[in-house]
C-alpha cells in the first residue's frame, strides 16, 4: 500500500468507527488541512446519475458521499474543457467490501441554442465492473432550470427498457460477463465489456438554481436495480426516484443532503480547486534596502564599500539566492547567477533580482545576464537591459520582455557566494502519513513530528534528511502479510509502517549540476527512503528549445531493516532506466515513459502524462507495464495510479515557493516499483524554467 502525508486526503476514504473518524479529523486540523471534499460518484452529475455538464478546464474536485449502505470517495480532475476523469472508492457498511474504479466523460459537443449539451461516458474502466456502465446523456438549460436525459448500459440499466441496440452491430453486444472477484481481469482494460449487454435504460432528471439564494434543488429517476448488493444483502430500492437539496456553503465548497429512493438519507460534500488559476501575487514584506541602513546596523562583516557584499544583503532579505555575479567592462554585462526559493513563477524572480541588481550594481552596467539556477542546474540565461533607476525608486509598473537564451561556459566569476559556512538548516513541523486501500481498513493514518536537515557542502554537495518521531498512528493494527509471488520489495511497505514508527526517513548526500545548458546531472548515496538504501545517479538531456528530451538513471539499492534504523536487510537489487519526455503542445501535458529493470528484478516501461500549470499545480496518472504476468502481479494486474502535486502558497499570506507532491495508487503490489524519487526525476524538477514555460509567462506584470 502506497504511504502519503497528505493531510485533506483522508477525507476521501471511509474510516467506520466514530472514534478513528474523530482522530483523523484532529489529524488534519494540526496539519493545517485543505478543506474536505464530497458528492456522489464524483462526476458532474445529479445525485447518482451524470449529466452532460462539466467543471471548468482543470477543476480538482475531491467528492465524497455518506449513505446509509455506502460511503463513496472520489478524486475528479477536468483534465481538458471536454475530458473528464474520476477515480473512486466505495465501501459497503452492510458487508465488508471496497470497490475502486476509474471513470472517464467526454463531451461530444456544447450546448447550443435549440441543441443540448451531449457526453460520453464510462463508470469503471478498469475496475472490478460492479458499477461498471456506459452512457449517453444530454443537458439542456431553460433559464434555472437544467434538464439531462440519457441512455444506460451495464450496471446502470437496471430494468432494461429496451434491447441493447448495439446489437445491430455485432451479436457480442448482446452479452455482459461480470468480473468474478480475485480474477486477473480485476483492473485490467477490457473493452469487450463496453457498452454490452441484453438491453438498456433510460434516465434523467433536472435542477433547479434559486437566485436570490446559494441553493438548488434537484430530482433525478435512476433505473439502477443494485443487482450486486441484491446478490449480497437481499436489498432492492423501493423507488427509481431521489431528491436533494445543494447549499454552496462557500465558493468551490458544497454541502447537499438527499432522500434516496424513498428510504434512504444521504450526506454529501464537494470541494472544488482551480488548478489552472494564475499564481497569486502576494505581498512581500516591507524592508529596508541597505542603502536605507546605517552602517553601523549593518550585519558584522558585510563590507558596505562593496557592491556584491549589499547587493547579496538585499536578495537574501527578498527571499532569492545569488549564487555568484560579475561585470564584463568591455560589452558593460554584468552576469547574475540566482536561485529562486520563493517566488512560484520564475519570471517574478527574475524581475525582482532584475530591480535589486539596478539598486546595487555600478551604473556603468547597461545590460543584465542572469543565469537561472534551479534545483542546482543552470538551465537557461535571460538577458534583460538595465531599467532605469527612477522607475523603480518610484516602483513604476513594468513588463519583463527577456530575451532567453542557452547557459554560456562561466569560468572565473569575480564574486561568488560561500553557502556552505553556517548555512545548516534544520525545521520541525508536525505532519501526518496515510496509507490507502488495504481491504481490511482503508485509511490508516500517523500523526508524528518530522524533523528535517538541509546543508549546503562544499564543491555542491548536499546534505538532506528527515527523522519521523510518533506521536498517533493506527499502523500497528495491520494483520494482512504480504502474498506476492516476487520479492516483497513494496507490498511489506506495512511493517515499516508500524514497526518504523519512529525513525530515521532518509539522510543522503546529493550533487546536482550541469555539465552545459543541455546537459544535466544528478548523484546520491545514503538513506534514500523509508525502504532502502543505496547509491546512484540520474543523466539528462534537454536540447535547448526542444519540446524531447532523453534521461538515463541507475541506483544500487539494499533494503532496509523494518525499524528504520541503518540496519540493512539481506536484499539487494539494481534498478536503472532509459527515459524519453515530450513536452506536448497540447494543454500543458508532458508525457514521460521510461523503461528498465525495477526493484522486483522485472523489466518493463512506465508511462506518465502529467498537466502542469505555471502556479504549481501538477495533476497526473502513470501505468507500469512488465514482464510479470497479472496472476503474479495479483490485484491490480498491474502498477497504477495517481500523482498530486499542490503548491503550498496557496495557503500562505506570503510568498512561498515549496509544494507537497504525492502518489495514490488503488493498490501497492510488488510488480513495477522503483525508486520514485530517484529514477528520472530532473526533467520534472526543470519543469518551470523549461524554455517553453518560461518565455511564456515572460510578459507576467510583476508590480
Amino acid at each position: 500500500m502506497d504511504s502519503v502525508k497528505a493531510d485533506w486526503i483522508c477525507s476521501f476514504f471511509k474510516v467506520f468507527s466514530l472514534t478513528k473518524t474523530l482522530k483523523i479529523i484532529a489529524v488534519s486540523l494540526l496539519t493545517a488541512s485543505l478543506p474536505l471534499a464530497a458528492s456522489d460518484y464524483g462526476t458532474v452529475g445529479l445525485i447518482d446519475t451524470p449529466t452532460a455538464r462539466m467543471s471548468f478546464d482543470g477543476a480538482f474536485t475531491s467528492t465524497a458521499a455518506i449513505q446509509g449502505r455506502t460511503n463513496s470517495y472520489a478524486l475528479t480532475y477536468q483534465a481538458t474543457p471536454w475530458l473528464e476523469s474520476t477515480i473512486r472508492y466505495t465501501g459497503y457498511n452492510n458487508f465488508k467490501y471496497y470497490d475502486r474504479n476509474f471513470g472517464l466523460k467526454l463531451r461530444l459537443w456544447a450546448e447550443q441554442d435549440y441543441l443540448p449539451q451531449v457526453s460520453m461516458g464510462i463508470r469503471d474502466l478498469v475496475g472490478t465492473s460492479e458499477f461498471g456502465s456506459e452512457y449517453f446523456v444530454a443537458s439542456k438549460k431553460i433559464g434555472n432550470l437544467d434538464i439531462s436525459m440519457g441512455a444506460e448500459w451495464g450496471r446502470l440499466a437496471g430494468t432494461k427498457s429496451i434491447y441493447n441496440p448495439m446489437r445491430v452491430i455485432s451479436e457480442r453486444f448482446s452479452k455482459r460477463e461480470k468480473n468474478v472477484l480475485g480474477s486477473e481481469s480485476i483492473g485490467v482494460l477490457q473493452p469487450e465489456l463496453l457498452f454490452s449487454g441484453e438491453g438498456i435504460s433510460f434516465f434523467g432528471g433536472a435542477s433547479y438554481q434559486f437566485d436570490s439564494l446559494p441553493l438548488s434543488v434537484l430530482v433525478e429517476y435512476n433505473p439502477d436495480q443494485y443487482n450486486f448488493e441484491f446478490r449480497e444483502t437481499g436489498w432492492r430500492p423501493k423507488s427509481r426516484w431521489s431528491i436533494a437539496a445543494n447549499w454552496e456553503a462557500l465558493p468551490g465548497i458544497n454541502l447537499s443532503i438527499s432522500r434516496q429512493h424513498n428510504e434512504e438519507w444521504g450526506i454529501n460534500l464537494v470541494a472544488e480547486f482551480d488548478t489552472k488559476s494564475p499564481a497569486p501575487r502576494k505581498p512581500k514584506l516591507l524592508y529596508k534596502s541597505s542603502l536605507d541602513i546605517q552602517k553601523e546596523n549593518l550585519p558584522i562583516g558585510l563590507n558596505e564599500d562593496s557592491w556584491y557584499d549589499l547587493f547579496l544583503f538585499d536578495v537574501e532579505k527578498s527571499g532569492l539566492i545569488l549564487v555568484e555575479a560579475s561585470i564584463d567592462s568591455s560589452t558593460q554585462l554584468a552576469t547574475i547567477v540566482m536561485g529562486n526559493s520563493s517566488y512560484q513563477m520564475w519570471v517574478d524572480a527574475i524581475d525582482e533580482i532584475t530591480q535589486l541588481a539596478d539598486l546595487h550594481l555600478p551604473m556603468q552596467v547597461k545590460q543584465f545576464r542572469v543565469v537561472i539556477e534551479e534545483e542546482g542546474h543552470r538551465v537557461h540565461s535571460v538577458y534583460i537591459d538595465r531599467p532605469s533607476r527612477n522607475s523603480l525608486r518610484h516602483n513604476h509598473v513594468m513588463r519583463l520582455q527577456p530575451i532567453v537564451g542557452p547557459v554560456e561556459n562561466l569560468k572565473n566569476p569575480q564574486h561568488q557566494t560561500d553557502f556552505y559556512q553556517n548555512k545548516v538548516f534544520i525545521d520541525a513541523n508536525f505532519s501526518s502519513r496515510f496509507q490507502f486501500f488495504d481491504p481490511e481498513d482503508p485509511a490508516r493514518y500517523q500523526l508524528y513530528l518530522k524533523l528535517g536537515i538541509s546543508a549546503p557542502l562544499p564543491a555542491n554537495w548536499s546534505l538532506r534528511g528527515s527523522y519521523s518521531v510518533n506521536i498517533d498512528n493506527t499502523f500497528d493494527e495491520i494483520t494482512r502479510k504480504p502474498n506476492s509471488a516476487l520479492p516483497n520489495v513494496r507490498s511489506d511497505v506495512a511493517r515499516y509502517l508500524s514497526e518504523g514508527d519512529t525513525g530515521l526517513d532518509s539522510l543522503f548526500f546529493e550533487k546536482r549540476g550541469s555539465l552545459s545548458s543541455e546537459l544535466h546531472f544528478r548523484l546520491f548515496g545514503g538513506v534514500l527512503e523509508e525502504m532502502y538504501s543505496g547509491f546512484g545517479g540520474e543523466l539528462l538531456y534537454q536540447p535547448y528549445r526542444s519540446r524531447l528530451a532523453f534521461g538515463l538513471s541507475a541506483n544500487r539499492v539494499q533494503q532496509r531493516d523494518f525499524d528504520r534504523s541503518l540496519k540493512l536487510l539481506d536484499y539487494k537489487t539494481n534498478t536503472s532506466f532509459a527515459s524519453v519526455y515530450w513536452a506536448t503542445p497540447f494543454y500543458n501535458f508532458d508525457l514521460a515513459m521510461h523503461t528498465g529493470r525495477y526493484l522486483a528484478g522485472d523489466d518493463g516501461t512506465t508511462f506518465e502524462l502529467r498537466r502542469t500549470f505555471s502556479n504549481g499545480w501538477m495533476v497526473g496518472l502513470w501505468a507500469t507495464f512488465t514482464d510479470v504476468s497479472a496472476k503474479d502481479f495479483g490485484e491490480g494486474s498491474y502498477d497504477q495510479g495517481l500523482f498530486l502535486k499542490v503548491p503550498l502558497g496557496m495557503f500562505s499570506d506570503r510568498n512561498v515557493r515549496s509544494s507537497y507532491s504525492t502518489r495514490i495508487r488503488p493498490i501497492q503490489r510488488d510488480g513495477g516499483a522503483r525508486l520514485e524519487d530517484f529514477s528520472g526525476n530532473i526533467w520534472w524538477n526543470l519543469r518551470g524554467v523549461r524554455y517553453d514555460a518560461l518565455n511564456g509567462s515572460a510578459k507576467r506584470v510583476t508590480r
